[in-house]
């Protein structure tokens, strides 16, 4: 596993073995979590013939302020004040490591994106900033930050995280979507912190607008008894969409 930075943000990345494939995936962690932990993933990703990569988000692994339960205390506190920006932030900072990667490695500009959770929300986001972004695959993620029905305590956003959700809030921005990446979520049907409704939704809206000529290119894959819980299923459906779609 290789480390480096762009700018002030800290990656680690594996490079695949041949030469067949010139394709970039980035993989992010669940909230809390860190590069480190998708090391394994990357690892799965080269041998597919990816250059795999992940950094830490904003707040989190090397960039974190202080500590993981200060973190976790700090945005359990008042997720839509704490957690939206970290979404915002990070999610910018996605063309900048994609730019630094296709660069480095020679790479095509076809990228795929997947993450969990939290990875997953930006995963959505950057599919709407950054049109180099081909397929993403999004794991017990959601488009909709409000999270409507989660047993979760939300809090109040403040001026600063209210305009992050004005700006990138999937739901409320299909226009982002026009040019139709392909987006296949991965949702527990049981899942209750982050649940599966809003990518339903999320899809019904973008087929009754922009994917109307191709609603295969947006789906949710409900995954029976399952909560928020990201399973080998959803990661064995997330290589093989990978090897599928992303060399369109």
């Amino acid at each position: 596993m290789n480390t480096d930075r762009v700018d002030d943000i800290p990656l680690i990345y594996r490079l695949p073995a041949g030469e067949d494939r010139r394709r970039l995936v980035l993989f992010l962690a669940g909230f809390s979590g860190d590069k480190e932990s998708c090391a394994p993933r990357l690892e799965e990703l080269a041998a597919l013939g990816f250059t795999a990569l992940s950094f830490d988000a904003w707040q989190h692994g090397q960039r974190m302020l202080t500590d993981v339960a200060e973190l976790r205390a700090r945005v359990r506190g008042n997720i839509r004040r704490y957690f939206w920006p970290i979404l915002a932030h990070t999610a910018r900072e996605v063309p900048r490591i994609i730019d630094w990667a296709l660069e480095r490695f020679s790479l095509e500009e076809s990228v795929g994106i997947g993450g969990i959770s939290m990875g997953g929300d930006i995963s959505v986001v950057a599919a709407a900033l950054d049109r180099r972004i081909v397929l993403a695959v999004p794991g017990v993620a959601t488009p909709d930050w409000l999270r409507p029905g989660t047993f979760e305590p939300v809090g109040q956003a403040d001026a600063i995280a209210q305009d992050c959700y004005d700006e990138l809030n999937p739901l409320t921005h299909l226009e982002g979507y026009a040019h139709c990446p392909r987006i296949i979520f991965q949702n527990g049907a049981d899942d209750q912190q982050v649940p599966a409704e809003a990518s339903v939704r999320f899809r019904e809206a973008l087929r009754r607008t922009y994917y109307q000529d191709c609603p295969e290119r947006i789906e949710t894959v409900l995954h029976a008894a399952t909560a928020h819980a990201y399973t080998g299923a959803m990661w064995d459906n997330t290589k093989r969409l990978l090897a599928e779609h992303l060399n369109e």
